[in-house]
């Protein structure tokens, strides 16, 4: 859990400059129905983030499988319900889990992002805020919220894995398309220190 919020804090200072530290096709899909970010780039940015998750999975399954003992990769920690939950959570258990975290996931992002806030210190925020969310739903699904990495660790465990990665791309995608039309409510920021409000649609 605080691995994948530590990763996300430094790397989002080290390139965010650079990329705006997208590592997640479902913040890409949610910034753009938010209005933070332009459709046109989608395909090169969720294809890069789709190839990093390839490599990092593969660069885990090498390490893996030089130690001594090694038998097999298991899970991988690839993501998934039913018999392959952690936990033995049925499909509906890790549809409502992924959905509304991803959901929430989005508003820790936008919400420290806003210019009402201290962008500065967003990456912090957000990598508490997974380290949060890993904490809740790793007994779950494994924690997706990211459906790149969901399929990086499953093209390496293969079999039921890969069957199950529709899900993690659908739930967590369409989560955040649900900001463009207006279906869940934003929870907007207004400029000044001590205002909030809450905006249904």
């Amino acid at each position: 859990s605080i691995a994948f919020g530590l990763f996300f804090l430094t790397m989002a200072y080290a390139v965010g400059h650079v990329s705006g530290a997208h590592f997640n096709p479902a913040v890409t899909f949610g910034l753009i129905a938010a209005g933070r970010f332009q459709a046109k780039h989608i395909l090169s940015y969720i294809t890069a983030q789709v190839l990093g998750s390839i490599v990092a999975a593969a660069t885990l399954f090498l390490i893996l499988t030089g130690k001594s003992d090694f038998v097999t990769i298991g899970s991988f920690a690839s993501n998934g319900y039913d018999a392959l939950s952690p936990g033995g959570y049925c499909i509906t258990s890790v549809i409502i889990t992924e959905f509304v975290l991803t959901f929430f996931f989005m508003i820790i992002i936008l919400g420290s992002t806003s210019d009402s806030t201290h962008k500065k210190f967003a990456p912090l925020v957000i990598g508490l805020g997974l380290v949060l969310i890993h904490l809740i739903s790793i007994p779950i699904s494994n924690t997706s919220v990211n459906p790149a990495r969901s399929m990086g660790q499953a093209i390496f465990a293969g079999g039921d894995y890969l069957a199950q990665l529709w899900l993690f791309w659908l739930f967590n995608t369409t989560t955040n398309c649900f900001f463009m039309i207006h279906i869940f409510w934003f929870l907007i920021v207004v400029g000044t220190s001590n205002t909030v409000v809450i905006v249904f649609f």
